[in-house]
């Protein structure tokens, strides 16, 4: 079962909005990770940015006025939040993306409109509750049914994608391709296979992006840990290789990251 703590990937939490996670109810837990649900209600003119390094899979979002199949990114992303609003997110394993695109390499980076229209009616009833609590839980009820009804069942291929998956995930002393290959007891050729299908960015970039991932937070809540001791628990090189890989990515050095203010 999918950890609803774990704290990768939202780059500064003290700045989330209400944010709630649900679990993937058992007989979904093949397909998707599971919901998230932020709710926010700005004064006006405030800004607030939440800045993320998301996970390396796609996401089936509604929200009030559409809903959007959000495809994997190649680096960090931002989303400005203004006034009132919702989201009702549904993270998605590899096995889930490949039931609802043919090729989730073509919408990398991308968020595309995605036609959903019952669910959309569904999931905006549920949100205009007066009681936020219950209308949480009709929306997710709301996507699980949806969920059940149009997406097929993993197949072998997606099976084997979702444990390409929760290894890299798990598994912080994977740092290289071959690794997975070794692990799963298949070909270097057949994980990037997988990859290229299931989640739409190479092998290599799914590992690094769960080393940054880790790096960050680790970063992020234990102050005394120094950036050689995080680079080297995360297989890299040494810490200007860890400098240079979030300098790429993140725009800014470990230091800096760690100095930057957590709130607005």
């Amino acid at each position: 079962m999918a950890d609803l703590s774990d704290g990768r990937g939202v780059l500064y939490p003290a700045r989330l909005p209400s944010f709630h996670r649900e679990p993937a109810p058992q007989e979904l837990r093949e397909l998707i990770r599971w919901f998230w649900i932020p709710r926010w209600n700005l004064p006006a003119g405030r800004i607030s940015r939440q800045e993320l390094l998301p996970f390396p899979a796609s996401n089936l979002v509604v929200q009030p006025e559409n809903v959007i199949l959000a495809g994997p990114t190649t680096g960090a992303s931002h989303r400005d939040l203004r006034g009132r609003g919702w989201a009702v997110g549904v993270l998605l394993r590899p096995a889930g993306i490949a039931a609802l695109h043919p090729d989730p390499r073509a919408i990398h980076d991308i968020e595309m409109p995605f036609d959903a229209t019952e669910l959309h009616q569904t999931v905006r009833a549920a949100m205009r509750h007066d009681d936020e609590t219950t209308g949480r839980e009709r929306a997710v009820g709301a996507c699980t049914a949806w969920i059940s009804a149009h997406l097929d069942p993993a197949g072998e291929s997606g099976l084997l994608a979702n444990a390409m998956e929760d290894l890299i995930s798990a598994d912080r002393t994977i740092v290289g391709v071959d690794q997975v290959a070794h692990r799963l007891g298949i070909s270097i050729r057949a994980v990037q296979r997988l990859a290229r299908r299931h989640v739409g960015l190479p092998p290599l970039t799914v590992i690094r992006r769960y080393r940054l991932q880790e790096a960050a937070q680790r970063l992020r809540e234990d102050p005394f840990l120094t950036i050689s001791q995080v680079a080297a628990d995360l297989g890299y090189a040494d810490h200007a290789h860890l400098t240079t890989d979030f300098r790429r990515v993140l725009g800014l050095t470990p230091n800096s990251y760690r100095r930057h203010p957590s709130t607005d």
